[in-house]
């Protein structure tokens, strides 16, 4: 089943929506306490999913052209990041690929939707790159768990532009700032859940920047798969429901290209993966 957070014309605040096609069935109206954001719909388990699975046939469609879509994850608990896990992204940064996984944390001002504008200021940074990423969405308390049995723990699938600011990236000993400037985290426009997804490993991930594809690979790259993630960072802190862990980024940032490839003033960047969805952001530089 497909879901995302849009915000009605003439409303402030997002509605979780049961995706069918081009159209929405705003999952609040099917029935008496009905979940209206993703994170009460994973608070109320499987039970509550097939409630809503069951009742979303018997709703009312509304064109999903004519909302505005907000982030895939409105309140996550946590923003995890994984750097350096696919071995071209690593090598053509110039960094090493650790005997562990490089973990980050991504704050949460820089959530934004599907296409929205992110906004910022050139004096802080004229090196702006993109990333496409899978997002994981945990759906169970996961604590000390093992690889064979870490994927029963994910909810669903979303896509992540892991947008970053190199210069700031390589003048500082942490990623998390360079990464979360506000709306440098676009997810969405959907959520999968996870029997969409037989196999996280699969997956054809790309980015398309103005027009040009600048990444095309597969998740198959990764050099930590995302059981293997889960399992690892289940043994230092329970993961908890509603976390989005960002798995890395493939080959092909504009940072290693000759000429470099930056995200200017009023460029458009869609960062997609084939069966969940094709994120777009547009940039706006202030001078």
């Amino acid at each position: 089943m497909r879901f995302a957070h849009v915000v009605p014309p003439g409303s402030a605040l997002p509605r979780l929506v049961a995706v069918d096609g081009d159209d929405g069935v705003f999952v609040d109206e099917l029935f008496d306490g009905a979940p209206a954001t993703l994170e009460q719909l994973i608070a109320g388990g499987d039970a509550l999913l097939d409630r809503v699975r069951d009742a979303a046939d018997r709703g009312a469609r509304h064109p999903l052209d004519a909302q505005r879509y907000a982030s895939a994850l409105l309140t996550p608990p946590v923003i995890l990041a994984i750097g350096l896990n696919y071995a071209a992204h690593s090598s053509e940064l110039g960094l090493k690929t650790d005997s562990t996984p490089t973990v980050f944390v991504l704050w949460p001002n820089s959530l934004a939707g599907h296409g929205g504008t992110t906004t910022w200021p050139r004096s802080l940074s004229e090196s702006v790159d993109y990333e496409a990423e899978l997002g994981v969405i945990i759906g169970t308390p996961a604590k000390d768990v093992d690889p064979e049995h870490a994927l029963e723990h994910v909810w669903g699938y979303t896509v992540v532009n892991d947008i970053t600011a190199r210069d700031i990236q390589y003048s500082e000993a942490q990623w998390s700032r360079c990464k979360s400037f506000d709306g440098f985290t676009p997810t969405g426009p959907f959520v999968v859940t996870r029997d969409e997804v037989p196999d996280p490993q699969a997956l054809h991930i790309w980015t398309v920047l103005d027009g040009t594809t600048l990444q095309d690979a597969t998740t198959a790259q990764m050099v930590r798969p995302v059981a293997t993630l889960i399992s690892h960072l289940s043994r230092s802190a329970t993961l908890l429901p509603g976390t989005l862990i960002s798995t890395g980024s493939p080959g092909g940032a504009g940072y290693s290209r000759d000429p470099q490839v930056f995200l200017r003033d009023r460029s458009t960047v869609t960062v997609g993966i084939d069966g969940i969805g094709a994120l777009t952001t547009h940039c706006r530089i202030i001078d």
